[in-house]
């Protein structure tokens, strides 16, 4: 019986970490499916672009691994029971269960309300191709009244920084204002800050520093000082959360239900289980825990790949590089920050700013489309046979 690898979600690391597996093990000994919602590979590092009117490429994933050997099931993951080594799928058909020998667990993240009275009721968010459509029609609506409207971003992460100058630079017929918890680009190094400063201007956004929001309403924000902040749209970028599928499963999860990993990213509870990208707590080389970005997808799908790899073809597990280098911030289309942290995640003094760094920011997203749409790019003519597998379950109960 062939060994039963399963792929949950093809995103960055679910789509990357499967064409690995294809590339690297022979079928005769392994059958790899995907399960993934939607039909579509969702460039998610772009959907603040998709939401301010851009036209944005979703390969279909059928496309993608189109012989490759990988199996897609289109359907949504309801539940994981890592005792009994089966998913809990449902499709339009009704759903039912796969069972797997080792599952590789890529579902991503999605938007986190904080429990914030009002957001899932009506703030917008640009965590899933579906969330950034809507959006945009609703951007659409505003853009067609005279008066305009008036636009809050909640949140100036790196989402919502990006979200909001694209709008802004996208849409100029619209207000746009972006509320900062506390100082605008506070991670970033004091230029940076600065370049960052100079572009709101620029772009004609309202910056409102030092400033949380306790409920979101139809038509305005409730802010705690007592300002309120009238509102045609609300787009929420105020962090992510996981899914809590891994912890009702009974996985090891940390408190925001993120799946406690290895060095190995094999889950420290369940052996038969690796978790990848944002839904994977992993501790980089630095000591610190790697944050949510398609960086630390690509960091930790090498190590699962690897590990998977060499444990079933009897091989010693090379260690991948888990190293958080910095973050690239697009200001629109035109200008952009690259920030290069130290080896304690502290902004260095230097950055690039400009059209340099929209370049450099333009590349990473072309590369890592591509790579995603040729999965199984350099494939191999010998594949690595399988040998005895160890029994997990004896391994779990060993530890």
């Amino acid at each position: 019986m062939k060994h039963r690898i399963i792929v949950l979600g093809a995103g960055y690391a679910g789509a990357y970490a499967a064409g690995t597996l294809a590339r690297r093990l022979s079928p005769a000994g392994t059958e790899i499916t995907v399960v993934n919602a939607e039909p579509d590979f969702v460039q998610r590092l772009r959907l603040h672009q998709l939401a301010a009117g851009q036209e944005i490429e979703a390969p279909r994933l059928a496309d993608v691994f189109a012989g490759t050997g990988i199996r897609l099931r289109l359907a949504r993951v309801t539940a994981v029971d890592p005792e009994r080594q089966v998913v809990a799928v449902a499709d339009a058909d009704g759903g039912g269960e796969l069972s797997y020998d080792t599952l590789l667990y890529a579902l991503g993240s999605r938007v986190a309300d904080h429990g914030v009275p009002g957001v899932a009721e009506h703030a917008s968010h640009v965590t899933s191709r579906p969330a950034a459509l809507r959006l945009r029609e609703r951007l659409d609506s505003l853009g067609k009244r005279c008066e305009g409207g008036s636009v809050l971003v909640v949140g100036d992460g790196l989402t919502g920084i990006e979200t909001a100058t694209e709008i802004a630079e996208s849409r100029p017929g619209l207000s746009v204002t972006l509320i900062a918890r506390g100082e605008l680009g506070a991670p970033l190094s004091a230029g940076a800050r600065s370049h960052l400063r100079q572009a709101c201007g620029r772009l004609g956004i309202t910056v409102l520093e030092h400033t949380s929001v306790e409920a979101v309403e139809a038509a305005r924000v409730l802010c705690a000082d007592g300002t309120v902040l009238a509102s045609d749209a609300t787009v929420w970028t105020a962090g992510f959360a996981v899914d809590a599928i891994a912890a009702a499963g009974g996985l090891e999860v940390t408190d925001n239900g993120r799946i406690v990993v290895d060095r190995t990213m094999r889950s420290v509870s369940h052996p038969s289980v690796y978790a990848v990208g944002d839904s994977a707590y992993a501790i980089g080389d630095n000591g610190r825990p790697l944050p949510m970005s398609c960086a630390s997808a690509g960091y930790t799908g090498m190590q699962a790949t690897a590990a998977i790899v060499a444990r079933l073809t009897g091989r010693k597990i090379p260690n991948a590089k888990l190293d958080y280098h910095g973050n690239h911030i697009s200001l629109g289309r035109r200008d952009g920050i690259l920030q290069m942290v130290d080896g304690e995640a502290q902004a260095k003094p230097k950055y690039v700013g400009g059209r340099k760094a929209a370049r450099i920011k333009a590349g990473i997203l072309k590369m890592s489309l591509w790579t995603t749409s040729h999965p199984t790019f350099g494939l191999p003519k010998r594949k690595r046979r399988l040998v005895a597998v160890p029994d997990v379950s004896a391994e779990k109960a060993a530890a």
